[in-house]
């Protein structure tokens, strides 16, 4: 481990295992409930577990897809080079070890020894040149991550070098934070079956996709960590949060973090289901088209940050799971910065749309239904909008359309969530940045640019800080996003499933995991 290696400042997972471990202490006395066997017929393995997710993967494709759902079933598929322990800290993976130049500007990574694809071919050095080189030179939803990289290069077999531009403190963060960075096989991406049976070096190999249904992956017995103790994983879609705990308490399925919000404390006091609920670094936001008259006017985007009850909508998405906060980063990170500007003032609101000449306003709130928060708490902003002279239309769209319709830049407002973040470069840039990848509501502030790309370099952390804390309200003061809340990490699994850990990063990882 390089001597250079950097703690990370996010500390949710301290409190988030502690929350877990607190969950678990307390159903320590549950029945120990029925294991889960998979018929056979179905593709499954009479010794394996089903679980539950809450909507379909768009595509497995790990560079190219943004969805959860896929990201869920993937983070078992693939490796990275890097990856982040449960208390965001980033460990070897794929890489055993690394270390920085003098001037920080080389990083050199060694590779395991021995380490193979599902299909079997040997993953070396080239592989990760190969996979960083894709994300950037097709500019792939990635790319912004590596920004500051200026050449990849394999040395040999086993050494990796990156060289970056300047002094780049995220940079482990960026290449290995989660699995849309993961090393993946050249052979599957050219022969284009990586979007439905991508070949990885994780620890279950994917067998099966049949859309609408579900997803089949086997233990991958050659893992470098270890074989995993549970020998597969059904994947099942199930979007009504009601049908999954249902499912799960009829052991049909062994986990599940398709839950109503408000079944989670009456979920808790049962004892034929654990409930995991922790932290997260999550945030969930309304963004308004820049694009779009009145919205380019930042009168109109602060008039409806002052018009809505954020208390009000964190309750109906989440029953107490989640805590209002109008910028992006949780208050249990040490990046956290204090700031309270938008307290509901409906009349405030009504005379910045009046300074800025709008009356009888319609516009349309885009939503999914594959993320059942936002269509509940729709009506609820529609209702605190029409106090203030604004008719809203809710326009409520499965997760795939959803993101079509925002790339293309068709809605008045979204809501959505950010989930994994870790770095505060993960919290803003591509987000905010004019140049960001993910900057789909259009906002452009040169003196935001300049904070972020002056983050993004700053190897002392106490001036890193200030720069993001100038940014990040500077960013709220002009509505680039309507910040609404950091919610928690819900999830419910089996008395019998032991070795697993709800993290803060949503991350989904049964490596550890086993079935008594």
């Amino acid at each position: 481990m390089s001597t250079t290696h950097r703690r990370s400042r996010l500390r949710p997972t301290l409190g988030a295992i502690a929350a877990s471990a607190l969950v678990c202490g307390v159903l320590a006395s549950c029945s120990g409930g029925d294991g889960v066997d998979i018929d056979e017929s179905d593709g499954g393995s009479s010794d394996g577990i089903a679980v539950a997710i809450g909507g379909e993967p768009d595509q497995l494709d790990p560079h190219k897809t943004s969805s959860y759902f896929s990201f869920q079933v993937l983070e078992n598929v693939y490796d990275t080079l890097v990856e982040p322990d449960e208390n965001l800290e980033m460990q070897p993976a794929l890489a055993k070890s690394w270390t920085q130049s003098k001037d920080q500007l080389t990083w050199t990574f060694t590779l395991r020894d021995g380490v193979t694809f599902h299909d079997g071919s040997d993953f070396t050095a080239e592989d990760v040149v190969y996979s960083f080189n894709r994300i950037t030179r097709n500019d792939l939803p990635n790319a912004y991550r590596f920004a500051a990289v200026k050449e990849v290069t394999a040395v040999d077999p086993h050494t990796v070098r990156i060289d970056v531009k300047a002094p780049t403190p995220n940079l482990l963060s960026s290449i290995g934070g989660f699995k849309g960075v993961a090393i993946v096989d050249k052979a599957n991406v050219e022969s284009g079956d990586i979007t439905t049976k991508p070949v990885g070096t994780g620890p279950y190999a994917l067998t099966d996709f049949t859309s609408g249904d579900h997803i089949d992956l086997e233990a991958n017995e050659d893992y470098w960590g270890g074989a995993p103790k549970i020998p597969s994983i059904r994947y099942r879609f199930i979007a009504e949060g009601a049908t999954a705990i249902a499912a799960l308490k009829a052991g049909e399925i062994a986990w599940t973090d398709s839950i109503p919000p408000q079944q989670v404390e009456s979920l808790s006091e049962g004892d034929d289901v654990n409930v995991g609920v922790v932290p997260s670094n999550d945030y969930w936001y309304l963004a308004l088209n820049e694009k779009r008259k009145p919205f380019d006017d930042v009168r109109v985007r602060q008039a409806i940050a002052y018009a809505i009850d954020r208390d009000d909508i964190a309750q109906v998405t989440s029953y107490g799971n989640a805590e209002v906060n109008q910028l992006a980063i949780p208050k249990d990170s040490a990046w956290y910065t204090e700031y309270d500007t938008y307290s509901l003032d409906q009349e405030k609101a009504r005379d910045l749309l009046d300074e800025a000449g709008v009356e009888d306003l319609e516009m349309e709130l885009m939503v999914s239904s594959d993320y059942p928060e936002t269509v509940d708490a729709a009506q609820v902003i529609a209702d605190s909008l029409s106090e203030v002279g604004i008719d809203l239309k809710i326009r409520s769209l499965d997760f795939g359309t959803w993101l079509d319709e925002q790339s293309k830049g068709n809605f008045d407002m979204l809501y959505m969530g950010w989930l994994g973040n870790i770095d505060p470069d993960d919290f803003y840039y591509s987000q905010h940045h004019t140049d960001g990848a993910d900057n789909a509501q259009g906002y452009s502030n040169p003196k935001v640019d300049r904070l972020l790309d002056s983050a993004r370099t700053e190897t002392d952390e106490d001036k890193r800080q200030q720069l993001y804390d100038e940014a990040a309200t500077t960013i709220a003061d002009e509505a680039s996003y309507i910040y609404l809340y950091n919610p928690s990490v819900i999830q419910a699994y089996s008395p019998d499933l032991s070795g697993y850990t709800v993290r803060s990063d949503r991350a989904i990882r049964w490596r550890d995991a086993s079935m008594d």
